[in-house]
């Protein structure tokens, strides 16, 4: 469903509008905009919550959620906070080192707690990174810190802020199945019917409830590729 559409009416914002029974001079597409992309932060964060299986990502997104940065000899921590175009990094999940044969290797991930003895005497040798520590969600320290420096000697991957909508958008849909599109024009509607006071608020409450759980039930579901199972709190992996 495209944000916007004035030649037949069908966009989310002119079906906002119809829910709500008014016009754009009663409720602007400025309003609309933010509870769409309000809505569109509720859909990424349950959805990277939710799965630690599948990495999505909005597919309006035009590079991948990968990029590289430089190790810096003796520097041991390093931030994360925003990939190339601009989009906020809200976690990571894996991180790759160049090794000397130029392939990249997959660092382990540990954390303070597995380290029983005080933190400054664990891998306190310059080296080759082994171990990453997140000591936020999109920041890191390496263990032990690289002796050298190498040019994008680290590889990342992360999840990060959808693809935001802004006033001018016409043709651009919402960055998740087409399947849950309603439910950004349900959850505009409700915010203009509590900003407006109008007498519909009620039913779209309900009908905001259904498209969430809509939503998560489509999450939930989605991964059918997947031969991975939970059999009695155990994963087993067929592969």
């Amino acid at each position: 469903m495209v944000f916007s559409n004035t030649s037949t009416n069908q966009g989310i914002v002119e079906q906002a509008r119809s829910l709500m029974r008014v016009d754009s001079t009663q409720y602007p597409t400025a309003k609309i905009v933010a509870s769409v992309n309000n809505y569109l932060d509720t859909c990424a964060g349950y959805l990277i919550g939710n799965d630690r299986r599948f990495q999505w990502d909005d597919t309006n997104h035009t590079k991948l959620p990968e990029g590289t940065t430089a190790l810096t000899a003796n520097q041991s921590d390093y931030s994360f906070l925003t990939d190339e175009q601009g989009n906020k990094i809200l976690t990571l999940t894996r991180i790759d080192i160049l090794k000397e044969d130029g392939k990249y290797e997959r660092l382990e991930l540990i954390d303070q707690e597995d380290i029983p003895y005080a933190l400054g005497e664990f891998e306190n040798v310059a080296g080759i990174p082994r171990y990453y520590d997140k000591i936020a969600d999109n920041i890191i320290r390496l263990y032990p810190k690289p002796s050298a420096t190498i040019a994008a000697g680290l590889k990342f991957y992360f999840q990060r802020t959808p693809s935001y909508f802004t006033a001018s958008d016409t043709t651009k849909e919402p960055g998740v199945s087409p399947l849950l599109h309603r439910g950004f024009v349900v959850s505009a509607a409700y915010d203009g019917a509590l900003t407006l006071g109008l007498d519909n608020l009620s039913a779209l409450s309900i009908e905001r409830q259904y498209e969430e759980e809509k939503m998560r039930k489509h999450f939930n579901a989605r991964n059918k590729d997947d031969t991975n199972q939970s059999v009695s709190g155990e994963e087993v992996c067929s592969i």
